[in-house]
């Protein structure tokens, strides 16, 4: 799976939200590419190696030909088996829990899925040691399981991240209506759905099931024919490949204690800050640390350890354009507007009104996104045309020539890709049944989205799933997100004034899910070509995965939803995205008409930034274009606020001296560190939210004012 920080950066067109920002290969395993990211994509920016340094790693991960020939590849039965599942359920669960609070704070999540692997391999690695410590036979844990294992993992805790749990799902709750203004036109009276998790379980299960079976007939055309890298998928395969080697498995011994000892600092950090947080903006959160003036406008470091861990998988170029984006708007904008109430808006307005100055906060933040979206959209649409062209018109000569200096290694791989065959019948028929539910079940559940808005996009489906899918296997950059935005814009006008902003939202969600997994599950082929595993066994795994994300998701967010204040733009949970999609939603039935006074000319220069800066970053001679700022990075922090950016550039600063004193060490070491960082701290947000359900609360309030 491509990797949601995010992890990726992602680029996700037509206004990438950032809750979908997913930073996605990290330093280990493309460490000469530290600060030379590939561009943003993404609930949603994904960050990979380029296209050819994956295509270079695609051989190495079988260069042993000889010693790997005598290994026996288990029929795709025995690549699931019951152990894989439950500890794929384990994992899912962490990763729900911990994409969960990510998305419902910053919406800036990235990516979990070396750490999955990582966790996979010492999971199945110690149950079956033990097991031989106790005299108990066990079936050998092999590759093949691994990665099965893994798909399964990742296939749930995506959906706790590209479900819409922060974003179009939350954005129809009537906080965020209210947040929208419940005068502003187009925001009309009712439409809205409070978060429930029988509609919302029914809702993921009618609509993630079908992107498996869009592509599934052209899984060998996009693979094996067209040869295409999938970078994210390749660096996966490297990964679960090199754990199954005498040196990988020595190495992934140091990186599970680096692991295991900051997840466990991590967890009791946590732990320690929740008894100073007993009242309002109390706690180590809320440390001035450059002073009063500096923490009013969210200038501080804030002690949040899943932040510094995010900030040690993101590039550098990622993180001090967080930092850049938080100075331009909390340091130098948003003062300076902020002057101008009473002349640009109602002096009495709420701040959190769109009317008042919240408005140029989220639509100046959509500008940027919607820039920086739609000039990807249409460059990954460019080079898919062109090298679809390209590839049509040396077809013919190429044939011979390939059959020829194809190696043994790549023939082993294709053969055993095409050896356990999935029936078409089985993609076509499930294909039309599920899209027989979809269309009976979403409107029964929207009243405001019609049937024939999901015949639509179920019959765009496979023309727009194939266009991403190829697209991401040359770039690495799945444009699901945007083509969900796209989605939004165009059902949100054809519905109209009445029912734009509901259908809007939900259409955003259907045609996402639709074209982002078929894109997934391309990623997740790969990697299972790469390390000799059934398709059979992957598409298996990718199912499982999503059943239990479907289920795992909803309980995650309802305890939350439930334990935490939630959407509240000045507390901890602002979960900024639900106010954003539901703005566009208002854009595409009101037009321009919805922003307030001045904010369309700011929106126009930002916009016009968004694509300057990335026509420099693919034009610029690449000395220079590497210090060009990455817009969807920027906009992160024009609502979330800058100390999370702070965060950010402090992992940043580690990984920074960490090479400096011993690279290859940080190399290895770096990628399970930081993911033990996000994990303790998240994973302690679970007996946190229960203890608040439980009404137990910290015992002490430390806060800060000014001095007499």
């Amino acid at each position: 799976m491509p990797i949601q920080m995010s992890s990726q950066l992602q680029i996700h067109p037509a206004a990438a939200a950032v809750s979908e920002l997913k930073l996605l290969v990290p330093r280990a395993v493309a460490a000469g590419a530290m600060d030379h990211p590939a561009p943003l994509a993404a609930h949603e920016i994904e960050k990979t190696p380029s296209a050819e340094r994956a295509a270079d790693a695609e051989s190495e991960p079988m260069s042993a030909a000889a010693r790997r020939e005598a290994e026996r590849i288990p029929p795709w039965r025995e690549q699931i088996t019951a152990r894989g599942m439950v500890a794929a359920l384990f994992i899912g669960f962490v990763y729900s829990v911990i994409v969960m609070k990510l998305n419902l704070t910053t919406g800036l999540v990235p990516t979990m899925n070396v750490s999955a692997a990582l966790l996979a391999f010492l999971a199945l690695r110690g149950w079956t040691r033990a097991l031989e410590r106790l005299g108990i036979a066990s079936r050998p844990f092999t590759r093949q399981e691994n990665t099965v294992i893994q798909t399964c993992a990742v296939a749930c805790y995506t959906i706790a991240n590209g479900g819409g749990f922060g974003s179009f799902l939350l954005g129809l709750n009537k906080r965020t209506y209210e947040l929208s203004g419940v005068n502003t036109p187009g925001n009309v009276p009712g439409s809205y759905k409070e978060p429930g998790i029988g509609w919302m379980t029914g809702f993921l299960l009618s609509v993630s099931f079908v992107g498996l079976l869009t592509l599934l007939p052209l899984r060998k055309v996009l693979v094996i024919d067209y040869k295409l890298t999938y970078p994210s998928g390749t660096a996966t395969a490297v990964l679960i490949n090199g754990f199954h080697t005498p040196q990988g498995d020595k190495n992934a011994k140091k990186q599970v204690r680096g692991f295991l000892k900051y997840f466990g600092i991590s967890f009791l950090w946590s732990f320690f800050q929740w008894f100073y947080t007993g009242g309002d903006a109390c706690g180590f959160l809320q440390f001035p640390t450059f002073g009063l003036k500096a923490w009013k406008q969210t200038f501080f470091f804030d002690f949040s350890v899943t932040y510094v861990g995010a900030g040690m998988i993101c590039s550098h170029l990622v993180n001090l354009s967080l930092l850049f984006g938080a100075i331009l708007s909390w340091g130098v904008m948003w003062p300076l507007i902020s002057k101008q109430k009473g002349n640009w808006y109602p002096a009495k307005a709420s701040e959190s009104s769109m009317t008042s100055m919240y408005g140029y906060k989220a639509f100046l933040c959509i500008a940027l996104l919607m820039g920086d979206g739609l000039y990807n959209f249409v460059k990954v649409i460019v080079v898919t045309v062109k090298n679809l062209r390209e590839r049509s018109n040396r077809r013919t000569q190429n044939k011979v020539a390939d059959a020829d200096t194809m190696s043994l290694d790549d023939m082993r791989r294709d053969e055993v890709f095409s050896r356990d065959n999935i029936p078409a019948w089985l993609a076509y028929t499930g294909y039309a049944v599920l899209s027989v539910m979809a269309v009976i079940i979403i409107p029964h559940m929207f009243r405001q989205v019609k049937w024939y808005y999901v015949v639509v996009a179920y019959l765009l489906a496979p023309a727009l799933g194939f266009c991403n899918a190829y697209g991401t296997g040359l770039t690495d950059m799945n444009m699901g997100y945007n083509y969900g935005k796209m989605g939004l814009f165009v059902i949100a006008a054809w519905a109209g004034k009445d029912d734009g902003v509901v259908a809007g939202m939900v259409g955003c969600g259907l045609v996402k899910q639709l074209v982002l997994i078929s894109a997934d599950l391309m990623h997740d082929f790969k990697t299972g070509h790469l390390t000799l595993t059934s398709p059979r066994s992957m598409l298996v795994g990718q199912a499982v995965g999503t059943l239990m994300g479907c289920v795992v998701a909803p309980l995650t967010f309802y305890l939350f939803y439930k334990a935490f204040d939630v959407g509240n733009p000045d507390g901890y949970w602002k979960a900024p995205y639900a106010l954003i999609y539901r703005n566009m939603a208002i854009l595409g039935v009101e037009g321009f008409s919805a922003l307030p006074e001045h904010c369309l000319q700011l929106c126009a220069g930002f916009f016009a930034f968004a694509v300057a800066a990335n026509v420099a970053r693919d034009f610029l001679p690449r000395p220079y274009a590497r210090f060009v700022p990455l817009p969807m990075a920027m906009a992160v922090p024009f609502l979330v606020g800058a100390s999370f950016a702070i965060d950010m550039c402090v992992g940043s600063l580690v990984v920074f001296v960490w090479h400096k004193l011993d690279s290859k060490k940080a190399a290895l070491l770096i990628p399970a560190v930081a993911s033990g960082l996000i994990c303790g701290d998240g994973i302690w947000t679970f007996p946190s939210s229960l203890l608040a359900l439980a009404k137990v609360k910290p015992p002490i309030c430390m806060k800060f004012t000014p001095g007499s």
